[in-house]
Parts: C-alpha cells; sequence; structure tokens
C-alpha cells in the first residue's frame, strides 16, 4: 500500500512544487516543522497537534534528517538513488500481491502517482484504489478513511 508516495527514478518530470520543497528544506534559516505539516494540510492543526509534531525536534539538530530527506529523492536519470529505484521497479513490475493506492486530490507533489502505479503495479488490478480528500498528510486531512482502507486490506490479506 502507499499513499501519497512515489518511487521516482528521475526519468520522468518532478513537479516544480518539489524544487521549491527542496530547496525551502536546503537553504531555509528556519525549518518549522508543526507549520510544515500543517501547510501540506487542508486542516488546520490545533495547538496541541502543533506541539505534538514539534516535539520531536527541540532544535535545528534534530531537523537534519528531515531537511535532507528531499535532498535523496532523485530528480534526474543519473542521480546516485535511480539506480536502486528502477531495481525496486523492476519487483514492483512483478507484484502479484495486493497493492493499494490512496492518494489525495490535493497534493501538488504527488497527484497522479496513484494511477501511474495502478498501470505499472500488476497486484493494483481490481484493488478498491481510494482519492482521499486533502493534502499531503492523510493522517491528517483523512484519518478515518485513510485507516479504513489499511485495515480492509490487511483484513482482506488475512483471511
Amino acid at each position: 500500500m502507499v499513499g501519497n508516495g512515489m518511487l521516482p527514478t528521475g526519468d520522468l518530470k518532478v513537479p516544480k512544487a518539489f524544487h521549491v520543497w527542496k530547496n525551502f528544506a536546503l537553504y531555509s534559516p528556519v525549518f518549522p516543522i508543526a507549520r510544515i505539516i500543517g501547510s501540506g494540510t487542508f486542516k488546520t492543526l490545533g495547538p496541541d497537534e502543533r506541539r505534538a509534531y514539534d516535539a520531536p525536534f527541540p532544535n535545528r539538530k534534530y531537523k537534519v534528517g528531515a531537511r535532507a530527506f528531499p535532498k535523496l529523492v532523485p530528480v534526474t536519470p543519473d542521480d546516485p538513488a535511480s539506480d536502486a529505484n528502477r531495481k525496486a521497479w523492476k519487483v514492483l513490475e512483478q507484484w502479484n500481491k495486493p497493492f493499494l493506492t490512496t492518494f489525495s486530490n490535493g497534493d501538488p507533489i504527488t497527484r497522479g502517482g496513484d494511477k501511474y502505479m495502478q498501470e505499472r503495479i500488476p497486484g493494483a488490478k481490481g484493488q478498491p484504489h481510494q482519492t482521499l480528500v486533502g493534502g499531503h498528510f492523510l493522517q491528517e486531512d483523512s484519518p478515518v478513511q485513510f485507516a479504513r482502507a489499511v485495515n480492509a486490506l490487511i483484513a482482506g490479506m488475512e483471511s
């Protein structure tokens, strides 16, 4: 199962929104985790939610991994991470076990990736794929629907 995710190889154009995010992560002098999460949701995070998202990152040294992550995403065919993702796609293109996509209608970076995966992964055929309402963070905008999709997939695999 994948929700608002992808395995880019750098062979396809990456949305402009990703480049903006990558540059922000690399160069912004501040990196406000809760505000970043909030900007990727349709809902407004409450004070307790913002504190919870900020809690693991008490100062800038704890944010190094979160800041580095976008740089690890391959955006050109010769990127060092491209080969590993191509190898992963070779496996996924043979994947016949159930594979479900739950993407949102409002993520400017991953929107449309669900159709791409459904076409390339055999196990995606016939699954109850869902387009959820929201931005990038499904757990915030469509938590119940997202959890139900995960639980239904697991229940179907157990029977």
